[in-house]
C-alpha cells in the first residue's frame, strides 16, 4: 500500500494570459442579434422620418404650379412626369433671389472665418497662460453665451447707426461675430486643455514662443474643433433671419429675408419659394455632412482639466 495519495495538479497557465471566455449560449446570441437588428431598424425609421420634409420640399420644388395646387407632392411617386426643372430655371433668372443668395455668402463666410480665427487665438491664453483675471474672463464668457440675441438688437442698432454702418453687410457680420465669439472661445479652450501639458512645456523649454506654439502645435492638433466650430457658425449664420430683419436692407438682404418677403403671397409664389428654400437648406446640409466626422472627434477629444 502506497503512503502517498495521487493528487491531480492544476494545468499551468503562462503568466499574463487569461483563459478564453466561455462561448455565449444560443439564446444569448439570438437575443444579441435581435437587439442589433431592432436598433438598426429603429435608426433607419428615424432617419427616413427625418428626411420626409426634405424629400417633400425637393419634390415640390420640381413640380409646376398647377401640379402643386392640384395634389400633394407624394403623387409624384405614381406620376413622375410632374417633375421639371422649370422652377430652378426661373430661380436662376430671378435677380432678386440670386442676389440674396450671394449676400448670404458675403455674410456667412466672413462671419465664420472671423469667429474661428479670433476664437482660436483668444482661447489659447485662457487655456495655457496664467494671468490675473482669467477666471473672471471665463465667467464673463459663460454669461455671454446665455445672453439671448434679442436683448442686443436695439442697442446694436443704435450703435451701428451712430457709426454710419446701419443696414450694411459689415453690420450684420459684426453682430454675428460678436455673438459667436463667446461660444467659440469656450469651445476651443476646452479642446486646448485636452492637449498634453508636457507637449506645451517641452516646446517652451526648446525656446518656442507662445505664438510659435499656437501656430505649430496647438492649431494643428485642434483641427477637429476648428472644423466643428466653423460648421456650427456657418449653419447658424446662414439660417439666421432675425438679425437680417433688423440690420439688413432689401438690397443686401440674405436669402432667408428674401424668402420671408415672398411668403406674403404664398399660394402664388410656391414655384419661387420652394426651389429657393431647398437651395437655402441644401448648402448648410452639404457643409454639415462634409464635416460631420469632426463633430465626434472634437466631442470625445477630452475634458477640461
Amino acid at each position: 500500500m502506497s503512503l502517498f495519495a495521487a493528487v491531480e495538479a492544476p494545468e499551468l497557465v503562462p503568466a499574463g494570459t487569461e483563459p478564453p471566455p466561455p462561448a455565449p449560449s444560443r439564446t444569448a446570441r439570438a437575443a444579441r442579434r435581435f437587439a442589433v437588428t431592432a436598433a438598426q431598424v429603429t435608426l433607419f425609421a428615424v432617419g427616413l422620418w427625418w428626411l420626409v420634409p426634405t424629400v417633400g420640399l425637393a419634390t415640390v420644388s420640381l413640380r409646376g404650379p398647377a401640379a402643386n395646387s392640384g395634389a400633394g407632392w407624394w403623387t409624384v411617386l405614381t406620376e413622375p412626369t410632374q417633375l421639371t426643372l422649370r422652377n430652378y430655371r426661373g430661380l436662376v433668372a430671378d435677380g432678386r433671389l440670386t442676389h440674396a443668395l450671394w449676400n448670404t455668402v458675403l455674410i456667412s463666410v466672413p462671419a465664420t472665418v472671423l469667429v474661428v480665427a479670433i476664437g482660436a487665438v483668444a482661447a489659447y491664453p485662457l487655456a495655457w497662460l496664467a494671468f490675473r483675471g482669467r477666471h473672471a474672463v471665463m465667467l464673463s464668457l459663460a454669461g455671454l453665451v446665455a445672453v439671448p440675441v434679442q436683448t442686443a438688437l436695439i442697442p446694436d442698432a443704435r450703435l451701428f447707426d451712430a457709426f454710419g454702418v446701419a443696414g450694411t453687410i459689415p453690420a450684420v457680420v459684426a453682430f454675428h461675430v460678436a455673438f459667436g465669439l463667446p461660444f467659440a472661445v469656450l469651445l476651443l479652450r476646452n479642446f486646448y486643455l485636452a492637449i498634453p501639458p508636457d507637449l506645451i512645456e517641452a516646446a517652451r523649454i526648446d525656446g518656442g514662443s507662445e505664438a510659435v506654439i499656437l501656430r505649430r502645435i496647438v492649431l494643428p492638433l485642434a483641427r477637429p474643433a476648428l472644423a466643428s466650430l466653423a460648421v456650427f457658425e456657418f449653419v447658424w449664420v446662414w439660417n439666421d433671419l432675425i438679425v437680417a430683419l433688423v440690420f439688413a436692407r432689401p438690397d443686401n438682404a440674405p436669402i432667408t429675408l428674401a424668402l420671408q418677403e415672398q411668403m406674403r403671397s404664398f399660394p402664388s409664389n410656391v414655384d419661387v419659394i420652394a426651389p429657393g428654400a431647398f437651395v437655402s437648406m441644401a448648402v448648410p446640409l452639404l457643409v454639415f455632412f462634409l464635416f460631420q466626422r469632426f463633430f465626434l472627434q472634437s466631442t470625445v477629444a477630452g475634458s477640461p482639466r
